[in-house]
């Protein structure tokens, strides 16, 4: 009952929140150069603030390159992985939110002192770290631990979340980011193009992104149809409209390692609308004034106010073995 009583009177204070506009950001990462990856976060952070964001949020892995790592041995994964707050990284991040006023979300592979390796998403600012989450559910190499708390900071007035990919497939997660405060969750991706059991699945031949002009209709078919955003609109606006958040969602477009993926970051309201979506083939952000008053307008608060805990408490906390399969690994 205390995180039903917590966000009550914190969707109470609503209405003294200021509005907040957010980026979100497609771009193609080269694998394992981050120097590569930096620059252009960096020129995305300067049009993100010239066009009037107070944040910019990028895909998982934005800093390193994500499915190339799958091949990496643990000795491969440690040289690539920096520590956090100290590595190389976190000091660029920090150096472009000073020089932009802006914080900046990006993600990168985390290595600590006893070199255990982790999924890390951060938030920086231009006074260095704000936040940081290491990924519930990693699976993209068999020497990545697990992180094991849900993330929940202040930005600019707003309870902020995170969950990386696969860590907003399970609903729970989402559900829990929520009830310990966040108004905004910031959903990292690398997502969609890949096989799976489910019908329409697969990869899109990355023959086509080669001229991608020529082949941009065909292209397009494939990001938008159920191999892409046709699966993806089957759960995202859920994850936003049932528990009343804001999500914002980022992916990366074009080859990452030898994958072929279709971007489409966009940001949904509480109401699960889209308010802003990236559409072309290219590097793009694209900006939302976020508000307050969708919090509490939105169905999800009043289902969330509306939760009976005592009738599946024990349901929900039932001893259960996590068991994670990725079809197309």
């Amino acid at each position: 009952m205390l995180f039903g009583i917590a966000l009550v009177v914190l969707k109470k204070d609503d209405q003294r929140m200021e509005n907040l506009t957010i980026a979100t950001a497609q771009f193609e990462n080269r694998s394992g150069d981050k120097a590569y990856n930096l620059s252009v976060i960096e020129k995305m952070t300067a049009d993100a603030t010239a066009q009037g964001a107070q944040a910019i949020a990028f895909h998982e892995c934005s800093i390193t390159g994500y499915t190339f790592a799958r091949k990496l041995d643990k000795a491969q994964m440690l040289e690539l992985a920096e520590e956090i707050p100290d590595g190389p990284s976190i000091a660029a991040l920090t150096e472009y939110a000073r020089r932009y006023d802006i914080a900046i979300l990006a993600g990168l592979f985390e290595k600590d002192k006893d070199d255990n390796l982790f999924k890390a998403y951060v938030c920086v600012d231009k006074t260095g770290i704000v936040a940081k989450h290491r990924k519930l559910h990693p699976f993209i190499n068999p020497h990545l631990l697990p992180g094991t708390a849900y993330t929940v900071f202040d930005l600019y007035g707003w309870k902020c979340g995170i969950l990386i990919c696969y860590d907003n497939n399970i609903i729970e997660n989402v559900r829990a980011t929520t009830l310990l405060g966040a108004q905004v969750i910031f959903m990292p991706h690398v997502t969609m193009c890949t096989p799976s059991t489910r019908p329409g699945a697969g990869f899109v031949d990355p023959e086509l992104w080669k001229d991608k002009e020529a082949n941009a209709l065909l292209l397009r078919q494939e990001f938008d149809g159920l191999k892409g955003r046709q699966w993806l609109m089957k759960w995202l606006p859920a994850r936003a409209y049932d528990n009343a958040i804001y999500a914002v969602f980022a992916n990366p477009i074009g080859m990452d390692d030898d994958q072929l993926k279709n971007g489409c970051s966009m940001i949904i309201d509480p109401y699960g609308d889209i308010i802003a979506e990236c559409r072309s083939l290219n590097n793009e952000l694209v900006l939302a004034e976020i508000t307050p008053d969708k919090l509490t307008k939105a169905g999800g608060y009043r289902y969330i106010q509306a939760r009976k805990p005592d009738l599946y408490r024990d349901i929900i906390g039932r001893e259960h073995e996590s068991f994670q399969k990725v079809v197309w690994l």
